[in-house]
């Protein structure tokens, strides 16, 4: 049976490795870009499981599932590859401060119901008051911090790292790839069926033929879904990031999570570097709250076709909070700077994971917004129990 994944961010590259241990499967991926181009490229690959506030259903069952296949998933594409996919061990390290009793939103109560919860869910999570905070992590000195909760089963990992290694690992299990390879058209076919069948892709490298077909192509999906009559809205969010140069580790050197707060990250990348990261930037004034708004409406940013042009603002003050987080920041050096689009679908809840509403064999794994990294291997799970349930009832 052959299955045709189109776009190979980390998305399409978990399905296409988690699809390649099944057997029977012919597998091939088509990307216009090489592997690890677009939204994964640029993500911070901070893994959110436990610590976040999803505690039930479905948003929470895929976290749970993605952080406990890491575990397994990386000493495998390491075996199997023999490249090093850094991965971050040693926790999540969320920051509390005033706001957040202000707000009333995620004060120290709710952090408790949380560590309830997730207790009886067979997970971990710690409250640290100011004294354990300052000293377990000296480096953080900000006046208005007023706790933390810590996360040692949540990781953090390298998102190209680990693509590459999904890939490659693939390939050795006979998967193919065809980079530079761009979809111009997705015939449907023309029998009276309902719901329809898609049965092969006109493509800048002539016809692909298979059974099944998987769009996780993030913003591109948007475009071929409307080949197919079917339209899924994703739209851009753009998030900046910056790597920073300290010349030495912050705080304790054999304690380095990554810490979080105020939807800023700051991520140690080994030597003594960081990653900061990241904006939350829309195409024009959008309703979602952002830690760093208070600057014009974006849409004044925007260029005439519609791109969202990175906001330099908006990385300075992203800059500065870290710097408040942890004041030896100020002294860095700022390596690089990188913007990304993240894919967030419209009018519905992220990511988009099932059948392409009106086909059989056309299924959509994409529009994960901020969350493609963390929900990589439960979605690759869910695709695959899709075309395995499929073929053993049919």
């Amino acid at each position: 049976m052959n299955v045709v994944i189109i776009g190979c961010g980390v998305v399409g590259a978990a399905i296409a490795y988690e699809l390649s241990l099944v057997k029977g499967l012919k597998i091939t991926v088509c990307d216009r870009q090489p592997p690890a181009q677009a939204s994964t490229g640029a993500a911070l690959g901070v893994l959110m499981g436990a610590i976040s506030q999803k505690i039930k259903g479905k948003a929470w069952q895929m976290r749970q599932t993605s952080i406990q296949r890491y575990e397994t998933l990386i000493p495998e594409l390491e075996a199997l590859t023999g490249r090093k996919i850094p991965f971050n061990r040693q926790g999540i390290l969320m920051l509390l401060s005033d706001s957040h009793l202000k707000a009333g939103q995620e004060g120290i109560s709710a952090w408790e119901k949380l560590v309830e919860i997730r207790h009886s869910q067979g997970w971990h999570l710690e409250i640290w008051d100011t004294a354990k905070l300052k000293n377990i992590c000296p480096q953080i000195n900000h006046e208005k911090i007023t706790g933390a909760v810590y996360s040692p089963q949540d990781r953090q990992l390298d998102p190209i790292a680990l693509t590459l290694a999904l890939v490659e690992a693939a390939q050795q299990n006979g998967v193919t790839f065809k980079f530079g390879v761009a979809v111009l058209d997705a015939p449907i076919s023309t029998l009276e069926s309902s719901p329809q069948l898609c049965t092969q892709l006109e493509t800048t490298e002539g016809k692909i033929a298979a059974d099944w077909f998987v769009i996780a192509a993030g913003l591109g999906s948007t475009a071929l879904t409307a080949k197919l009559n079917q339209m899924i809205d994703i739209r851009p969010v753009l998030g900046q990031a910056l790597q920073l140069r300290l010349g030495y580790l912050l705080g304790n050197p054999d304690f380095q999570p990554a810490i979080t707060g105020n939807d800023v990250h700051i991520v140690p990348v080994g030597s003594t570097d960081y990653w900061v990261g990241a904006t939350v930037e829309f195409p024009s004034d959008g309703n979602e709250s952002s830690p760093l708004r208070g600057f014009p409406p974006l849409k004044e940013l925007a260029n005439p076709e519609g791109e969202i042009l990175p906001n330099q603002e908006l990385l300075e003050a992203l800059r500065e909070q870290a710097i408040a987080f942890c004041p030896e920041l100020a002294t860095a050096t700022i390596l690089c700077t990188w913007s990304g689009l993240r894919p967030r679908p419209e009018g519905r809840p992220a990511p988009v994971i099932g059948k392409l509403p009106g086909f059989s064999n056309v299924l959509l794994a994409t529009g994960h917004y901020r969350n493609g990294v963390l929900l990589a291997p439960a979605t690759a799970y869910a695709i695959r129990e899709m075309i395995i349930s499929h073929e053993v009832g049919s």
